[in-house]
């Protein structure tokens, strides 16, 4: 195996602390009742626009694009207050880093939040590679972010492991020739089942997770 590349929210960052708050937030101004924190954490990994529609399911498709910007105005303030790498994260990178290999991240979150997060939480040196949801013109499920990713770190898709917790994810990864790892400790939606979606391996916690490199890299 020569790289490893992780999705962002619900794999490597545990990030619902911050971004369901700010959804709360969102609610309260606009005087709607909030939202169960599990509930809102299922969809984090939808990102901004699959919070927004979740809250409101009734606004116009103007109103949810007014909404999200207010999302995103009130998230950029606050983007590494309690978010954190997932516990047995860092050991996993350390390990990573010992053996030279190279990892990276490929999310779908735009770079102008992307950037800040990782820089803030000591990561953005550490890895090889970011590429965000406005790198390229294609996004997660599309394998070009993927490829993308592989290529700038000098290995092959064949050699090389992508782990998100999304459907996205696996397929994204499985189109760019990847092994795949579906990150089910992560912020899977109600009735969506990561057994399904033809990883190579799912795995339910990080320590699960860092076996399964390991396996995969022997």
């Amino acid at each position: 195996m020569q790289s490893v590349l992780f999705d962002l929210d619900g794999t490597l960052l545990d990030t619902a602390p911050d971004m369901v708050p700010v959804l709360a937030e969102l609610l309260a101004e606009e005087g709607r009742a909030l939202m169960p924190y599990d509930v809102a954490r299922g969809h984090v990994s939808n990102g901004s626009a699959g919070l927004v529609r979740l809250a409101f399911p009734d606004a116009s498709t103007g109103r949810l694009a007014a909404l999200q910007a207010r999302y995103l105005a009130l998230y950029a303030t606050r983007l590494t207050r309690e978010t954190r790498l997932f516990p047995g994260f860092d050991a996993l990178l350390g390990g990573l880093e010992a053996r030279g290999l190279p990892w990276g991240v490929v999310t779908n979150k735009p770079g102008y939040l992307t950037e800040p997060l990782l820089a803030g939480l000591g990561l953005r040196h550490r890895a090889a590679c970011v590429v965000s949801g406005d790198t390229l013109p294609e996004r997660k499920p599309h394998p070009r972010p993927v490829q993308y990713a592989v290529t700038t770190v000098g290995a092959v898709p064949e050699r090389s492991i992508y782990v998100g917790d999304a459907r996205r994810d696996i397929e994204s990864g499985r189109g760019a020739g990847t092994r795949t790892i579906a990150a089910a400790y992560g912020y899977v939606p109600p009735g969506e089942d990561p057994w399904a979606w033809g990883a190579d391996a799912v795995v339910t916690s990080v320590a699960e997770l860092t076996a399964t490199i390991d396996r995969l890299l022997a």
